[in-house]
């Protein structure tokens, strides 16, 4: 702990304690190394060199997010024009993906406002949606380039149900908000529908994008005060052209050397100081920057510093929380590598540049997904041919269980089959392509998996794990291990003005990762819950077997 307090790198607010002792565990400082190229100076000045030859067309085009609080300003005017003439309703949905939906979710958690994220295609979170408060929802469609299969697939059932309502086309049009690129095909499509557009900051890309009208526009609708996120990025980014007490610099610095070193996962541990759920976001932002080439640092989200899987000999540890007040220790109690404390508006800012930092010396394109698509054109296939047939391998209670054929016949045994292949560099990713709302407790099987493999466990949603972690899964080091969980649907959706159902699209979606997943020859185990409530209870249950 000596070592956590000693020397943070701090300003405006912001500290990251910790960070040099990780640095110095290395063979060769990756701080020094990258002061000595001039790197921090560099990357404040939007320098798109800094990734290689290959990169710097996509950098070029994807800095503009070290100083998009300051031209996010402009919307502050508009988002409270915007506010009071949509006063009278109450009821914020956010339909988007990635990018577009974590940096809101953890603005409105932290800042403790009502907002209900809709990154889903699963029925029937996306029925109970429809049926709350539907004549006060305002729904924001926020997509950067207006393809996004699932918030299309959103915009269309709730223009549905408004008119179903009896709403008039110009009644409906008032009940949407648009978050876009200019030039998207979402911004043509909400222009034919009459609906507001606000358009966000085209040089910054979605998971770059928490400080843009993205991350905004959500937020203020649902009542938080955006405007002192943008005074809290403002205030530090004056830091980030510095050798020294520049935070964004010793994290990333931090960050690369442990995964240079043979701590390539990074533990993600809330310390319990105000910010809540920013582990999802710093989640996809790591993964899908540098998950690619076969390189990567894998986040592991955890519930609290004493969750299972939060440490480990190939794991950094990170605590991170909001501004530390007198006596408080970093870490929230725990005993993180490094803590990052401070603001939120902060900690995006942080955390942006310290991903930055770490794709220069892992030598990656911390800007690019290239296989974010390969699930899509399998799901796309899916939709158009229809699923591929399977048959389980066996049937325990509610749950189908479709499993290598040297796998063990029974739940808890092919559970423990999975974990005992981890190896000593591998992971576990849970995949769950369920409702997250009505299936919440299938959230448990993390820690409960975690504890039994001694080895790092992802959780993620499908399909919105697809817009974060998928990158990694498929580009980063194949040494991954998959558990798929589906459910059986109990009353479907038709997506209106398409040939399918939100169940079909979520079963093509599985489906799909499955077979991109399989193409690379890693473990994959599927579970089907033909009763959700019950195939949960049965799964923790055996998932707690597989402990002793």
């Amino acid at each position: 702990m000596s070592d956590l307090l000693a020397g943070p790198a701090a300003a405006a607010g912001l500290a990251v304690y910790g960070a040099d002792a990780v640095d110095r565990s290395a063979p060769a400082s990756a701080r020094d190394a990258l002061v000595t190229r001039g790197v921090p100076a560099a990357l404040a000045a939007k320098d798109p060199t800094l990734w290689g030859p290959e990169a710097e067309a996509t950098a070029k085009a994807r800095l503009g997010w070290l100083d998009t609080h300051l031209r996010s300003r402009e919307l502050l005017p508009q988002l409270a024009e915007l506010t009071e003439e949509l006063a009278d309703l109450d009821h914020v949905v956010l339909a988007g993906m990635g990018g577009s939906s974590l940096a809101p979710e953890v603005i409105a958690r932290t800042l403790g406002r009502p907002l209900t994220v809709l990154d889903t295609t699963d029925p029937g979170q996306v029925r109970a949606a429809l049926a709350d408060r539907l004549e006060r929802t305002v729904v924001v469609i926020s997509s950067k380039s207006g393809s996004t299969v699932e918030t299309d697939s959103h915009r269309r059932v709730y223009w549905q149900a408004f008119l179903d309502a009896g709403m008039t086309e110009a009644e409906a049009a008032r009940h949407f908000v648009a978050v876009t690129d200019p030039n998207s095909s979402l911004a043509e499509t909400a222009a034919e529908m009459g609906v507001v557009t606000i358009f966000a900051d085209p040089e910054v890309g979605g998971r770059y994008s928490a400080l843009t009208a993205f991350g905004l526009v959500p937020a203020a609708l649902a009542g938080a005060e955006v405007m002192a996120l943008l005074d809290d990025a403002e205030a530090l980014g004056g830091a980030l052209g510095r050798d020294r007490d520049n935070p964004g610099l010793a994290l990333g610095a931090a960050l690369a050397a442990a995964a240079t070193t043979g701590r390539d996962k990074v533990a993600l541990v809330p310390d319990g100081t105000g910010i809540d759920g920013l582990g999802d976001w710093v989640e996809q932002l790591l993964a899908e920057s540098t998950g690619k080439a076969g390189v990567g640092i894998l986040p592991v989200v955890v519930e609290s510093p004493r969750a299972p899987g939060g440490g480990g000999p190939d794991v950094l540890t990170v605590s991170y929380g909001g501004a530390l007040t007198a006596g408080d220790v970093p870490g929230g109690g725990g005993n993180p590598d490094v803590a990052v404390n401070g603001p939120l508006g902060a900690h995006f800012l942080t955390w942006e540049y310290a991903t930055a930092i770490a794709g220069v010396v892992l030598g990656v394109d911390p800007f690019d997904q290239p296989n974010v698509t390969e699930s899509k054109e399998n799901t796309s296939r899916i939709l158009a041919s229809g699923p591929p047939a399977e048959t389980p391998s066996f049937v325990e209670g509610a749950i189908e269980v479709y499993a290598p054929p040297a796998a063990p016949g029974d739940l808890a045994g092919v559970l423990r089959w999975l974990l005992d292949g981890l190896g000593d560099d591998g992971y576990l990713a849970v995949l769950a392509y369920l409702d997250r709302q009505a299936d919440a407790a299938m959230a448990g099987l993390r820690p409960l998996l975690a504890e039994a493999a001694g080895r790092p466990v992802t959780f993620g949603w499908g399909p919105r794990f697809l817009h974060s972690t998928g990158q990694y899964h498929k580009g980063g080091p194949q040494v991954g291990s998959f558990l798929q969980v589906t459910g059986a649907v109990a009353e479907d959706l038709p997506v209106p003005g398409r040939p399918y159902t939100f169940g079909e699209l979520q079963a093509a979606q599985a489906a799909g990762d499955r077979q991109a997943l399989a193409g690379r020859e890693r473990p994959v185990l599927r579970l089907h819950l033909t009763e959700r409530a019950a195939g949960v209870a049965q799964l923790l249950d055996a998932a707690g077997r597989t402990r002793t």
